[in-house]
């Protein structure tokens, strides 16, 4: 893979010391987020929406005008991804859906709070006006990542996810206006 030196990049250090770069996506970055994909843990996507594949991930990927997408490097390897979505209608103007996910060898050293904070500063420069995101209920290191970078929960959706356990879980609606 070639690396793009002109992209922009940002370093982050993680609480065990390990240097990170925070970049936004390219397409020459799709192997290495398959590969973070590939390799996550049950555990690390149990409160997503699976499959994470080659496909789903050429989706998320093919609008690099209005969504953005952030990744986390250490080195070559892509262990961390968040995408915002743009909602593309008037009455919408402004505002954008997110998901974030870190590969689990980076989870609780301070990568997604990293990550949330680079992506509201990146929608605040692009003029957004809100983000907003869905949590299952029972993610409550992830709720307490979003709280920490400002979003408020708005609501609750019952029995909306149908976890691995083959139970039914709320969901968290979440929102920050920028």
């Amino acid at each position: 893979m070639v690396y793009d030196k002109d992209r922009a990049k940002e370093d982050a250090t993680l609480r065990d010391g390990r240097r990170m770069i925070l970049t936004s996506y390219s397409p020459d970055d799709k192997e290495a987020l398959v590969s973070m994909y590939a390799s996550m843990s049950p555990e690390a996507v149990k409160w997503g929406l699976p499959p994470y594949d080659r496909a789903r991930i050429e989706r998320w990927t093919s609008d690099l005008t209005n969504n953005i997408t952030l990744l986390a490097r250490l080195e070559e390897r892509v262990v961390g991804h968040l995408q915002m979505f743009r909602i593309p209608f008037e009455r919408r103007k402004g505002v954008a859906e997110l998901f974030i996910y870190i590969h689990q060898d980076f989870q609780n050293l301070g990568l997604g709070t990293v990550m949330m904070k680079k992506a509201i500063a990146l929608a605040k420069e692009r003029g957004f006006h809100r983000l907003g995101l869905t949590v299952v209920a029972d993610n409550q290191r992830a709720i307490r990542v979003y709280e920490k970078v400002g979003f408020k929960k708005e609501g609750i959706v019952r029995e909306a996810f149908y976890g691995d356990d083959h139970r039914y879980h709320d969901e968290v609606e979440m929102g920050l206006l920028l």
